[in-house]
């Protein structure tokens, strides 16, 4: 059997572990990847203060060890091969593209300058080619993160931490440096519902009240609706943690992170210079719906709130891939369970399957995807009875084809290259590594071009 993955991000990999580790049928995958570097979101999206979830990667390279295995870097889907060249050269395909794009507030002003998506601002500290570019002005003392997921908290601790807390980590150098100079003192989280539906976790709502120079505030009356016993242990942790911050006195002359519950942006107010001003805020009430599940809507009553910058932190979505379906509605790969489908009708596309936050959406944290993309393996084991009595151009065919587009892959072995340069440039600063986040930069260094 020869299987296609297309992303090395961590679901992507999880199912390639699947795959090989299997006894009862031979499998050979080759996992593409748009970029030199493989992770995904190991990468590019976890942040760079949390260096012991980046220690999966270890895992995932004994995967690419295996003698079955391929990695082809720098290898776009939808640029450099169609899906139906996939078809050709391969029994099933996997897609585990993750989600790329960003979900938007629309709402009047969005994309003025100094209102910047998140998924920029992590791409930008975190290295990531697509975003080395950024514009990231912080010669403002007051910041808005509009979200309350994991994201956003990671967002708000990029901004407060002490440069010397950020210098051990492997942030990109250009982010260090403008961080450096940074003026932001005040930051604010700002959350459509409340304290009991936020959606980041107890574990990053704890490291707020661990920083060395910022002190996170929670107002005792943003905690006065909140019972005392949810039945749900993650949230009676959260609301622990709040009323312990509430609780708090905040220490002089250090910057500090709001915690604000009921509120959603209506409008983003820009300067004489067409610069963020001030938010709009409306302040919101709970309802049920008939599911049982809470929504909040605005009550009619507004506050300004005074800031000079905005990052939208309220989801991703998936980018769309010529030949691959898509659902408009969850903005992700259309499947059923895992197997693709066609958008309009559901029926199955036959030896398609999706993992990873491009079948669900940006939900669950790095490990809790393993489960998952091994369940996508055992329909694609059993989907593929009989497939690999299919015969296939030769394994090396796919190789042929990009070189005859003039696409030089980079294979695993490029990339502990480039992983051994990052090290090595790492550790002159005292750092995990120093990434280099230029591609043309990456593939000059392998003598490609």
């Amino acid at each position: 059997m020869r299987v296609a993955i297309i992303g090395s991000g961590p679901a992507g990999f999880y199912a390639a572990e699947a795959l090989l580790k299997r006894t009862d049928t031979v499998v050979e995958v080759d996992m593409f990847d748009r970029l030199p570097t493989p992770y995904g979101l190991v990468r590019g999206g976890v942040a760079p203060d949390h260096q012991k979830i980046k220690t999966v990667a270890r895992v995932f390279a004994s995967t690419a060890a295996r003698p079955t295995f391929r990695f082809l870097g720098n290898v776009c889907l939808g640029r450099d091969l169609s899906v139906e060249d996939l078809r050709r050269h391969y029994h099933q395909i996997i897609y585990a593209t993750g989600n790329e794009a960003d979900r938007r507030l629309g709402i009047p002003g969005e994309g003025i300058a100094r209102c910047t998506p998140a998924t920029v601002f992590v791409g930008w500290y975190n290295g990531h080619p697509d975003y080395r570019k950024a514009q990231i002005d912080l010669s403002v003392e007051r910041v808005a993160i509009v979200g309350n997921g994991n994201v956003a908290i990671d967002a708000a601790r990029i901004l407060l931490r002490t440069v010397a807390e950020l210098e051990k980590t492997d942030i990109a150098a250009h982010a260090l440096e403008t961080l450096r100079a940074s003026r932001v003192r005040e930051v604010f989280l700002l959350g459509r519902r409340g304290p009991e539906q936020a959606a980041f976790s107890s574990a990053e709502l704890k490291e707020l009240g661990a920083m060395e120079a910022a002190d996170p505030v929670v107002a005792a009356s943003e905690l006065a609706a909140c019972a005392e016993s949810t039945g749900n242990a993650e949230t009676d942790r959260n609301l622990k943690l709040l009323r312990a911050y509430a609780a708090r006195v905040p220490r002089a002359d250090t910057k500090k992170l709001h915690l604000r519950f009921l509120v959603s942006p209506v409008e983003i107010l820009a300067d004489a210079a067409g610069k963020v001003a001030g938010l709009r805020l409306e302040k919101n009430r709970l309802e049920a719906r008939p599911d049982g599940s809470l929504a909040a809507r605005g009550s009619g009553e507004y506050e300004h709130l005074d800031v000079g910058m905005v990052l939208p932190a309220i989801g991703y979505a998936a980018e769309r891939i010529a030949g691959v379906p898509y659902d408009e509605k969850a903005r992700i790969i259309a499947n059923a369970d895992g197997r693709v489908v066609d958008a309009a009708s559901r029926t199955v596309i036959a030896n398609e399957y999706v993992v990873g936050w491009a079948r669900s959406g940006p939900q669950g944290l790095i490990g809790e995807h393993k489960r998952a993309s091994a369940d996508a393996v055992k329909h694609l084991i059993a989907d593929g009875a009989g497939l690999e009595a299919r015969v296939l151009p030769g394994r090396d065919a796919i190789l042929a084809l990009l070189r005859e587009r003039g696409v030089q892959p980079v294979s695993f072995e490029d990339w502990k290259q480039l992983d051994d340069v990052e090290v090595e440039r790492g550790t002159r600063r005292g750092a995990p590594r120093d990434k280099i986040v230029d591609v043309a930069a990456m593939l000059a260094l392998l003598g490609q071009h």
